[in-house]
């Protein structure tokens, strides 16, 4: 099962070593990275993630659930790759593409309190123990979640709902006085643009859903690559 995975240490030092152990357990088949970067919250409550922490991988995480996690995590001052560049513009803020409660978001952000460093990371195990085991024997406070199912699709009832007060505002913008059109064309604007957000959004996630499949395609690529360079 895919899932969510962030385990808050005490401090960035500890995060690298449960980080490796993370990666070790990969390395022996028991569970399957995807990705996983360390994010640490500084003093200020600012929280950063490492440009040189994986080659390549912080610009292939936007936009996916994991890249939208982190940053969330990140606060409302912003997460900071290194020191100067913003990360999680757009869809990285959106709780929709994360794929996780929003309880979720909350239990962990208590959690991850300034001077606290976190791995997060999303997984594929087939049962928890050897995470649970590894990771608290580290010191760390583990927090998973199963990645629920993206919505493609916009919910069709409210946008049917939607058109319906729609088709009945312009009748009766065709039928009324001069003095009630200006008012009647405003509601009618208003409600085209939530039908086009509604549209929009639906649209995001759908984009969202091939950027985390590719994502998560080319993670497994270089995994095999690198094990067949291994065994040559």
């Amino acid at each position: 099962m895919d899932r969510m995975l962030v385990v808050v240490f005490e401090n960035e030092g500890s995060a690298y070593v449960g980080k490796n152990a993370l990666k070790n357990l990969d390395s022996d088949g028991t569970i399957g990275v995807y990705a996983a970067v360390v994010l640490s919250k500084r003093a200020d409550g600012t929280a950063s993630v490492r440009e040189g922490d994986e080659p390549g991988l912080l610009g292939t995480l936007l936009g996916t659930s994991l890249g939208s996690l982190i940053g969330i995590l990140g606060g409302p001052a912003g997460l900071a790759i290194g020191s100067t560049v913003g990360f999680g513009l757009g869809a990285g803020f959106d709780v929709d593409h994360a794929r996780i409660g929003e309880d979720f978001i909350d239990d962990v952000s208590k959690q991850l309190s300034p001077t606290k460093a976190a791995v997060v990371a999303e997984i594929e195990e087939d049962w928890t123990t050897p995470v649970d085991e590894l990771m608290e024997s580290l010191g760390g406070t583990v927090f998973r979640r199963a990645l629920s199912e993206v919505r493609h699709t916009a919910n069709q009832e409210e946008i049917a709902a939607m058109k319906a007060d729609l088709a009945q505002l312009k009748a009766e913008h065709a039928q009324s006085r001069a003095d009630r059109k200006g008012k009647l064309q405003e509601k009618i604007n208003q409600l085209d643009s939530k039908i086009q957000a509604q549209l929009q959004k639906a649209n995001e996630r759908r984009q969202a859903g091939e950027r985390e499949a590719q994502a998560k395609a080319e993670a497994l690529r270089v995994k095999a690559a690198a094990a067949k360079a291994t065994v040559s």
